[in-house]
């Protein structure tokens, strides 16, 4: 038999388990919904403005708007682009709404059902209105019109409408705006005019939940506008779809590239190590089987997996990975399982136990997307845990797959003689402590700006398209709550008084509310009442129109609509058929099923008021909560929720790190040894928050959760190397072994370090400070002394080795 042929059955038992692993993990991955919309990383909320906001922000009717910008060509090009693109979405169905100022509701079906129900809807009917002076004034101003250019649309409206109700009406449903007008659309104002920008607006048929009709209609305006284009225009995209799909795309780039550059460094990093491929493809099946049940786990436990939890769990590839790399690396050519175990299984069953108590406190930070990360790293680490210590055994031994040796034994002696500069080691202890209690510790973040996941450039494009829009602030809400429709509407009429007081203090510059736009029942029967008889205006417009030349059956339309008006039946928002007024409306006026506060059942319906231009928030605050509204200062409480998920992070980590060291007490049962360890990852702690802190960096669960991870290395790191070790053999396989798990640990999560996606860049960062000093500190003091003379005790203290099993 030659050597080759005697080779391959030593290789196959490992090249058939790693593809049983895969199989088994591509099964899982296929039963997994992966997302990357930005709601999965909002946390839960504690009270009714918490839960309102936040439900809001996840499918809220502003999910749906979209803001367009369009330039890079002449203004009257970018003006006949703009029609174009109007007209063609319109068509295509992928939007419920589009508005560039062409029009606001001429000819269109939403407009004849305002025109018809002006007189019961309109802010302009008041007795005042339908006297005879007030009537000759706009027959004046009708007749003035009518001698212009707009003489067609004068006498459209004007003859059947001349006390401009509908005009008053149409001006609140299509809303105010500073936006100017060139060609007859719209133009961002202030801009130079070698730089015109037309700016159009429209609402997604797809709500803020269906990601994919979203896309299906961004898809859609992109491809609308590339068939309208001007040479040299630039279509310029605002609005939460947008910035969740540019948030998509920047995941989905992280996910693929750190997976690959992961695979490709950890491989070439244990080929380095170990000189034998096979040795990857052995470590690889805990890894793919800690994945695959990882991302099932995630998908059981959340219905879904988000996006940056899956990149993170590959990027784990460099963590989970330290166990296989510690039974391969301890095991001496020749040597069965269970010998192997006597020596390594206590510290491998403690140091996976530890780290998994350091990632449980993840599982329940608040925010759903860190909870997926902790769920996803504990069944990972712990999958790749178990496979390591039942199923890789046999295999690795099939295959006499074993570490190097060391080499020159005076060079392990040189190494382990830097373990006298422990006092440099407490010095940077003391040092971090100086500069903690000079900064007055680390500074915590009161802000969800870590969290978001969208590029700086797609974040500025949509605040200027904001700001050229005139958007309300969304950053101040106010919220009136009913047991009706009806009641929700009376409320906010009984709070115009406040608003417009407001208004005039200059605290705001204006406001929008469901009532501007459908007033209550009552108001709209005091409407009819201001409504002369049938009789009684005739006469008065007859003696208005004296002298003026208007012929006797001109105003005909008039008469019949005030007497129609009259007899009518007050209207309630569910008259409201057309689903351009109806998105319009249900976006400040909706049931409980979008608003319900409380947690309860019940019929209530909720109201938005959204004020713009607030100067003065905490006085707006006051007068409306002091009118019972509920007030949500989105930026306060975004901070709250912040800093209470923070300090409540920080909990968990301290009663994280007080079972991990009860943990230490029970399993190494000798107090030194429990010192030498939980000493080393304190100090390694200490080291990381102080370096972060000078750096910087305001602690948020990112940092947090960075450090928890960290913490559990560390304890990986402080175990193997307090473990009594009989001969120089021993403690060289174990320094290389922890050195090449290191190694590992910061290339992997320094890849994290170069992500857009922020919450990962800022877990990689902390993750890699606290890895590095973990490993300095475990060196220096959870080792023993240098080497005592060959005629010494072994172990430190008389200690024997470890025995027992990875169980």
């Amino acid at each position: 038999m030659t050597a080759a042929s005697a080779g391959r059955p030593r290789a196959l038992p490992i090249l058939l388990a790693l593809c049983v692993a895969l199989l088994a993990a591509g099964a899982a991955l296929s039963q997994c919904r992966i997302r990357t919309d930005m709601a999965a990383l909002l946390p839960r909320g504690d009270g009714p403005a918490a839960r309102f906001m936040l439900r809001e922000l996840r499918s809220g009717p502003a999910n749906r708007l979209v803001l367009i910008g369009i330039e890079g060509a002449p203004a009257g090009r970018l003006a006949a682009a703009s029609r174009a693109l109007a007209a063609r979405l319109e068509k295509s169905g992928a939007v419920i709404l589009v508005r560039n100022g062409a029009r606001t509701l001429s000819g269109s079906p939403e407009e004849r059902f305002l025109f018809a129900h002006r007189y019961l809807l309109s802010p302009a009917v008041r007795p005042e209105a339908f006297t005879v002076p007030a009537l000759r004034a706009d027959l004046k101003r009708l007749l003035r019109g009518l001698q212009s250019s707009a003489a067609p649309l004068v006498a459209r409206f004007g003859l059947a409408d001349p006390t401009g109700a509908f005009l008053k009406l149409a001006q609140a449903w299509t809303g105010g705006s500073r936006i100017g007008l060139t060609d007859g659309v719209w133009f961002a104002a202030g801009r130079p005019a070698s730089r015109p920008r037309a700016l159009l607006v429209a609402e997604t048929r797809a709500g803020g939940t269906d990601l994919t009709g979203q896309r299906q209609a961004l898809d859609a305006i992109r491809a609308q506008f590339a068939a309208v284009a001007p040479p040299g225009a630039r279509l310029v995209l605002g609005g939460t779809a947008v910035l969740s799909q540019a948030a998509e795309r920047a995941v989905r780039a992280d996910a693929e590239r750190l997976s690959i550059l992961s695979t490709l460094i950890v491989a070439l990093l244990l080929l380095w190590r170990f000189r034998r491929p096979l040795v990857i493809a052995a470590i690889l099946i805990p890894i793919v089987l800690g994945l695959g049940a990882a991302a099932l786990a995630v998908q059981v436990a959340y219905g879904s997996v988000q996006g940056i939890a899956f990149g993170f769990g590959m990027t784990m590839l460099g963590v989970s990975v330290d166990y296989p790399v510690l039974l391969v690396g301890h095991r001496k050519r020749g040597e069965a399982p269970p010998a192997t175990f006597r020596r390594i299984g206590h510290a491998f069953a403690m140091a996976a136990a530890t780290a998994m108590l350091g990632l449980s406190g993840m599982v329940f930070a608040g925010f759903p997307a860190i909870g997926q990360l902790g769920l996803f790293a504990l069944t990972g680490l712990g999958v790749a845990a178990l496979a390591t210590g039942f199923l890789l055994p046999p295999l690795i031994v099939a295959a006499d797959l074993a570490p190097m040796a060391f080499g020159d034994p005076a060079l392990l002696h040189r190494v382990e003689r830097w373990r006298r500069l422990r006092p440099l080691g407490g010095l940077a202890i003391g040092l971090a402590l100086l500069v903690l209690a000079v900064a007055g510790g680390p500074v915590l973040a009161r802000s969800l700006a870590a969290l978001n996941p969208v590029p700086a450039a797609a974040l500025a494009a949509d605040a200027g398209l904001r700001a050229e829009l005139g958007a309300p602030d969304a950053g101040q809400l106010g919220l009136v709550r009913g047991s009706s429709a009806e009641a929700v509407l009376v409320a906010e009429e009984r709070l115009h008084d406040v608003l417009a007081g407001l208004q005039a203090e200059g605290k705001i510059t204006g406001v929008e509310d469901a009532a501007d736009l459908w007033p209550s029942r009552a108001t709209q029967r005091a409407r009819q009442a201001a409504l002369p008889p049938a009789d009684v205006l005739a006469r008065r417009l007859a003696a208005a129109s004296a002298g003026l030349g208007f012929r006797p059956q001109a105003f005909a339309p008039f008469l019949a609509a005030v007497a129609a008006a009259r007899a009518a039946a007050p209207l309630g928002p569910d008259a409201v058929s057309d689903p351009v007024l109806a998105a319009r409306l249900s976006a400040l006026l909706f049931p409980q099923a979008r608003g319900r506060t409380d947690g309860r059942p019940g019929p209530d319906w909720y109201g938005l008021i959204a004020p713009a231009g607030v100067t003065d928030p905490p006085a707006v605050a006051a007068r409306l909560r002091a009118a019972g509204v509920l007030y949500v200062d989105v930026a306060a409480e975004t901070a709250r929720i912040v800093s209470r998920s923070t300090r409540g992070a920080l909990h968990r980590l301290a009663w994280g790190g007080m079972a991990a060291f009860a943990l230490l007490v029970v399993g190494l049962r000798r107090p030194k040894r429990v010192l030498r360890v939980a000493g080393s990852v304190l100090g390694a702690l200490l080291v990381a928050v102080a370096v972060l802190t000078a750096a910087g960096v305001r602690f948020s669960l990112l940092q947090i959760v960075g450090l928890q991870f960290a913490a559990g290395v560390g304890l990986d790191y402080a175990l193997f190397f307090a473990r009594p070790q009989l001969d120089a053999d021993e403690r060289a396989r174990t320094l290389r072994t922890l050195l090449t798990c290191n190694a590992m640990t910061l290339l992997t999560f320094g890849l994290l370090a170069t992500a857009r996606t922020p919450l990962l860049r800022q877990i990689g960062v902390a993750v890699v400070t606290g890895a590095l000093a973990s490993i300095i500190m475990a060196f220096l003091f959870a080792g023993p002394r240098p080497a005592p003379p060959a005629d010494a005790p072994a172990g430190e203290g008389g200690e024997m080795p470890d025995r027992g099993t990875p169980s």
